[in-house]
């Protein structure tokens, strides 16, 4: 494929990424400064707001993404649920801005997760659809690059929007609304200049319930490797979610910073992660074509626990700061090579539900970070030895995460990149 046809089925991992970053990262600012939740429950409020998001998450992705294998339509199989999921994140983050209570946000961030998916499920179907097997790196690589920018914008305008919000009570209204008008421009990128092909499975008379249902058939019990490798990217990105989930908590809560001060450095850390983080999603993508993707995903490993070692006992923010550019490397390095890996695995005709499938793990790997990360570790920690110290303690769970999801890689066979999968 050329490349401006590559860039374009990657593009809108841009949008996903800004919105899901900047978020939680909005909400976090929100509970930290706006006085959402009491003092030292800032966790549990945190989780409270994500958790029946995750269960929605978890079943609408795969059985959409199922579904649109089957789909036939004048704009091609996956395009209908792109556009509609997009349009539905706009109002529903419409909603989540406007909202002044911890019910009506998770209320609101639970459609928002029921939308996303809805069109994350069939866009997640693209690179296995439409890329040769012998440019599935290079995707992959793209794809990293752009939810590496995404990531780096949604951060942007939540740092803005937590700078701001000392001095103008309308910054995080303004911040979430802007999350949607980048996810929406990125989506008609994709929706107007991708074409599709012809690829689609026949339903042969089977209901659409009974099509839905298939999401969930025991005969993906038989994928041995692409089950330990979704239970290994579960506990890697589990691991990559604690910095940024945390990063609020951790800047005001460890180094004693008003809303202003966090705002302010987590616009200087974000230059950082963001340079550290681009400049690695390509090297780490050509590098895997060369020596297999296992390899660089343990270097991933290694480099993301070191990061986060490094900001769990620094004693100062500069020490901080070099824990975070480990982790940037770290995170920009898996997500160059993770969906090479994925797509190699996957059966293209069935590509939009063993990918739906494959990001069950990344809909409940944020969750469980703030599950064990903030309402567990950090909240706790910092009633039983002080306020700033559970910020540290939760970082090295992430350290964990990280062992643990690099030993589930083990059994994963990788596929022959030399034949078409």
């Amino acid at each position: 494929m050329p490349l401006t046809h590559l860039v374009r089925i990657s593009l809108y991992w841009l949008g996903i990424s800004t919105v899901w970053s900047g978020i939680l990262d909005i909400v976090n600012g929100r509970l930290q400064f706006s006085g959402l939740v009491p003092k030292g429950s800032e966790g549990i409020g945190a989780l409270q707001i994500a958790i029946f998001g995750m269960v929605i998450a978890v079943v609408v992705q795969p059985t959409i993404g199922t579904i649109s294998d089957y789909t036939i339509s004048r704009w091609g199989r996956r395009k209908p649920y792109i556009f509609i999921g997009s349009t539905l994140d706009v109002v529903f983050l419409a909603g989540i801005a406007t909202s002044q209570t911890i019910p009506a946000i998770a209320a609101f961030v639970a459609l928002l997760q029921f939308s996303s998916n809805f069109s994350q499920g069939p866009f997640q179907g693209y690179v296995p659809d439409l890329v040769p097997a012998r440019q599935v790196g290079l995707a992959s690589g793209l794809i990293g690059l752009f939810q590496a920018l995404g990531n780096i914008t949604g951060y942007v305008i939540a740092a803005l929007a937590v700078r701001f919000s000392a001095v103008d009570g309308n910054a995080f209204l303004y911040g979430t609304l802007a999350l949607g008008v980048v996810e929406f421009t990125s989506m008609l990128g994709v929706v107007l200049r991708v074409h599709e092909g012809d690829r689609v499975k026949s339903r042969n008379g089977r209901s659409w319930l009974s099509i839905a249902a298939e999401a969930w058939g025991t005969d993906i019990l038989r994928e041995r490797s692409f089950l330990w490798l979704v239970g290994s990217r579960f506990f890697v990105l589990a691991g990559a979610a604690f910095f940024p989930a945390l990063s609020t908590f951790y800047l005001a809560q460890v180094f004693g910073m008003s809303a202003t001060d966090t705002g302010t450095t987590k616009l200087a850390l974000l230059g950082i992660v963001a340079a550290c983080l681009t400049l690695s999603v390509l090297p780490a993508s050509r590098l895997s074509d060369r020596i297999g993707r296992k390899p660089v995903i343990y270097g991933s490993c290694a480099l993301g626990a070191a990061g986060l070692t490094v900001g769990a006992f620094a004693p100062i923010l500069p020490i901080a700061l070099l824990g975070a550019s480990l982790f940037a490397i770290s995170a920009g390095s898996f997500l160059a090579v993770d969906w090479a890996l994925m797509s190699e695995l996957v059966p293209k005709a069935s590509s939009g539900r063993f990918m739906g499938i494959s990001n069950v793990a990344t809909a409940s790997a944020g969750t469980v970070t703030l599950a064990i990360g903030g309402a567990v570790v950090m909240d706790n920690v910092n009633r039983w030895l002080g306020y700033g110290t559970g910020p540290r303690a939760a970082l090295l769970v992430g350290v964990l995460c990280y062992v643990v999801g690099a030993l589930l890689l083990v059994p994963v066979q990788e596929a022959d990149r030399n034949e078409t999968v």
